[in-house]
């Protein structure tokens, strides 16, 4: 069975963790013991997110030279290159020798009319006190948000139009390769007024990126592996009640948090309702018994209502 698992920021670091390579090394190091688990016994393709790598990575380029940031784009290569390096590692410590992994520097086309570009909302790096951040968003024209109870800065996430690097993705996956791609949503580009590809300042929703992933691909099952077990209907309140199999119908009705679950959510939507396969949300650790049905929120066109 062929399997798109899609990582989330908290397999390579977590809310207040110093974002060292020590750190998500380690982090890294537990997520591919998961995902090699999954591995043995199917074809998996592995994307992930990079909001705290392409944040630090900023701040590091702003010490260096406040007045020409890197972009976006190019940040996101880097923690491309970065995040897959490590995962080929440790993926590669656990699994036979034989066992052939690579990592593909993915470019994903996005509409210059997205209104998105009008609204930004994608939160990117550490978090700040609102001190902090309103220093930063002064100093360095960021737009901020609240994340929690600090603040982050948010960009445009406009929506994945295409994949570039689909074939070769296919060629190895042809090989029995496992293929790290679409790291961060992918990085964003467009075609300028004279046909020319270019970067764009914004990031790409790495799970709806992710969907779109499996769709082209033709995945058999598509995960989105996160910090929770399940979705929750009422999170965070005394009558929380996780939502264990659901059609993509009856969980379209609900409203879920943007800029964290509600994403994920529209990327199973639209995995199963395009496919008539099954997309599945839960923690990185129940990755094959998401697989089995046994884990997770299952969101598939077989089922007819919220269980």
């Amino acid at each position: 069975m062929r399997v798109v698992i899609a990582l989330g920021g908290n397999a390579l670091l977590r809310r207040d963790e110093p974002m060292t390579a020590e750190r998500q090394r380690r982090n890294v190091r537990i997520a591919a013991q998961a995902l090699a688990e999954v591995a043995q016994k199917h074809q998996i393709i592995i994307s992930h997110g990079n909001g705290p790598q392409v944040g630090l990575l900023a701040l590091q380029a702003a010490a260096y030279m406040p007045s020409s940031p890197y972009p976006l784009d190019v940040l996101g290569a880097e923690t491309e290159g970065m995040i897959g390096y490590l995962l080929e590692q440790e993926l590669g410590n656990l699994l036979p020798p034989e066992q052939p992994l690579a990592t593909i520097l993915t470019m994903v086309e996005v509409d210059a009319q997205d209104p998105a570009f009008q609204h930004p909302s994608k939160p990117i790096g550490p978090v700040y006190s609102q001190a902090e951040a309103e220093q930063l968003a002064a100093e360095r024209g960021w737009t901020i948000a609240l994340d929690g109870n600090k603040f982050r800065r948010v960009v445009p996430s406009p929506l994945p139009k295409r994949i570039f690097e689909l074939r070769p993705i296919r060629w190895l996956l042809e090989k029995g390769t496992i293929v790290i791609c679409a790291g961060g949503g992918g990085i964003p580009t467009m075609f300028d007024a004279a046909g020319n590809l270019q970067g764009v300042e914004a990031v790409i929703d790495k799970d709806r990126a992710s969907a779109l992933l499996a769709q082209e691909l033709a995945a058999d099952f598509f995960i989105m592996a996160t910090d929770v077990d399940a979705v929750y209907l009422h999170w965070g309140q005394p009558n929380a009640k996780a939502i264990r199999c659901t059609s993509p119908e009856a969980i379209a009705q609900f409203e879920f948090a943007e800029g964290s679950m509600a994403p994920k959510v529209e990327a199973a939507i639209e995995f199963a309702s395009k496919t008539g396969k099954t997309a599945a949300i839960g923690a990185l650790s129940d990755l094959s018994k998401m697989i089995a049905g046994e884990a997770g929120t299952q969101v598939t066109v077989d089922s007819t209502a919220i269980e």
